[in-house]
């Protein structure tokens, strides 16, 4: 940096948090083998002139020394002094090997093998004490989080060599640019972090500093041949902010909201930075409430099926119903499925969720009209366990519930994770006569060949695409384009999203087709459903035997109109 923004004092933070200015332990001496040597010599130097030439006399000629007790401890002498000087160097050595087996274990233990970085047990230390250093001369702290994007993918792809290449490079890049007196870790994965010290009056030199990592990183990478693309999200987050901060715990509420707002980096597009901002962490917590909420609500029954209506649009008539998730929540009230779906997918109880919630649909279902289905929709995780078919078979055992009025919506983008499990789970289902619907179609680019392999009962467009309809011209020809291809294959249609007359409109200029949306009410609890159904008479007085075979293209329920 040119200019006084990020620090650069004459020392260096080692790599194992040690000063790198050169300075280490002095060397251990072997005191008694260096007493030995002296005292041999002296007595040598006092004794030696005399008693040697009488001694080398005595051989030479063959005679008796003379003064022969003399020449034996010139002997002794010698070998004393031989004795002491091997005991020195020997000594010298094997304490030079440990404190070499020190340092090496020293080094394992605080840094990563593979780049040479600080672990993630060494770096909070040393980034405390970089903290006090720093404001003791009036400075400050940034502590940056880097995650490379999509490098488990890349990984997989190109093999672990090549992975690790790209994590070599990565953080020599990085290490390449930090000024003086800055620290790098790696903490596991692609994960990093590294921190600089800065003067806070010139905060805009972090952004200069992010600016040449950023451009450094995202050059490209190759691997024996192969050359990889690399970008990487950064968060940021500074001493500065000294709110909730303890002593001797600056550097791990540092790290925690850098690492927030590296995954706000990440949601926003990754290949970025994002500043640590306070509403992050409030985030945070009520993500975690939410995902206490769901494992404990679970079984309780917190998490209830509301029913919204689907409709033949060319007679009005009321067909069926499609089960959509609430939560009940005793803190926050009824909760939409897009707050907490994707959440219990994340922490695997989606399976689990998505049982309970079937369950009661089934049971509530069941004292309908028999003409009226249930669909229910299945997340993509529930499709890749081999043992879906089998549950969803034993819940309607278990409910009593005819397996011809329940329709199962897989979304398009599941088709492309496992096109074989989705054949196999899709034909399982077929055999028992469940129906099985194509949802958020024209949303996943599934091919035709797709569509005429896989036996599906129905195609759902995408409510996007419904609600657009008049208003954008590439939603009329898509709509158009399904419709026809609908009448191709023979697979009825249901149009998702209908929340307006107008649309309502627009729709029936491409052709026949099932409804539902908002125009047609609010999605409703079991009990209202049950009170509108008894108002059109179609609850049945007495239990609903299953038939021995599905109905084909029963006539719709003349009551009960949209």
């Amino acid at each position: 940096m040119a200019t006084a923004p990020i620090h650069n004092g004459p020392t260096r933070v080692g790599i194992d948090g040690s000063p790198a200015d050169g300075t280490a332990d002095k060397p251990v001496h072997d005191y008694v083998g260096l007493g030995i040597i002296v005292a041999a010599v002296l007595l040598f130097v006092a004794n030696g002139s005399t008693v040697l030439t009488d001694f080398i006399r005595s051989v030479l000629t063959g005679t008796r020394p003379h003064e022969p007790m003399l020449s034996v401890a010139l002997i002794l002498n010698i070998a004393l002094l031989l004795f002491g000087w091997r005991r020195y160097v020997d000594l010298t050595r094997e304490v030079g090997q440990r404190r070499e087996a020190e340092e090496t274990a020293h080094r394992l233990a605080h840094t990563d093998p593979l780049t040479g970085c600080l672990n993630r047990r060494s770096i909070s230390p040393v980034l405390d004490e970089m903290i006090e250093t720093a404001r003791a001369t009036g400075h400050e702290v940034v502590v940056v989080m880097m995650d490379l994007d999509n490098f488990k993918r890349s990984n997989d792809a190109h093999g672990h060599k090549a992975g690790d290449e790209v994590l070599r490079q990565s953080a020599r890049r990085v290490g390449d640019i930090l000024p003086e007196r800055s620290v790098m870790a790696r903490l596991g994965g692609d994960e990093f972090a590294f921190a600089a010290i800065y003067d806070p009056d010139h905060v805009e030199a972090i952004d200069r500093l992010m600016a040449r990592i950023s451009i450094a990183i995202n050059r490209p990478i190759e691997v024996e041949g192969v050359v990889l693309d690399i970008t990487a999200s950064f968060g940021l987050a500074t001493s500065a902010d000294r709110a909730n901060c303890q002593p001797g715990e600056a550097a791990a509420k540092l790290m925690h909201r850098a690492d927030l707002a590296m995954y706000q980096a990440k949601k926003s597009g990754r290949n970025r930075y994002c500043w640590f901002e306070q509403s992050m962490e409030n985030e945070l917590r009520f993500r975690s409430e939410l995902e206490r909420g769901i494992r404990d609500g679970i079984p309780r029954g917190e998490f209830v099926p509301f029913y919204e209506k689907q409709i033949n649009l060319d007679t009005g008539e009321l067909t069926g119903f499609e089960m959509l998730a609430r939560w009940k929540s005793p803190k926050h009230g009824l909760l939409s499925p897009e707050i907490f779906i994707a959440i219990a997918e994340e922490i695997g109880l989606i399976s689990e969720l998505s049982e309970s919630l079937i369950r009661q649909a089934l049971k509530d279902a069941r004292d309908w009209d028999p003409r009226l289905t249930l669909s229910v929709n299945i997340s993509p995780m529930q499709l890749r366990d081999p043992w879906f078919a089998q549950k969803l078979l034993k819940l309607l055992v278990e409910a009593n519930f005819p397996p011809h009025r329940l329709d199962i919506e897989i979304t398009e983008t599941c088709l492309h994770e496992n096109i074989g499990v989705v054949r196999t789970l899709i034909t399982s289902l077929k055999n028992q006569g469940i129906r099985i619907s194509l949802d958020d179609f024209g949303t996943g680019y599934s091919s035709l060949a797709q569509l005429r392999t896989l036996p599906f009962d129905q195609i759902k467009i995408d409510r996007f695409f419904v609600s657009n309809l008049g208003k954008n011209k590439d939603s009329d020809t898509i709509v158009e384009a399904i419709s026809s291809l609908g009448k191709g294959l023979n697979l009825p249609i249901t149009a998702e999203g209908i929340e307006s007359i107008e649309v309502l409109a627009e729709l029936r200029k491409y052709g026949s087709f099932k409804g539902q949306g908002f125009l047609y009410g609010q999605p409703s609890d079991a009990d209202s459903v049950r009170t509108l159904l008894a108002e059109g008479n179609l609850l049945p007085m007495g239990p609903v035997e299953a038939p021995d075979a599905p109905a084909a293209d029963p006539e719709p329920p003349r009551a009960a109109t949209a």
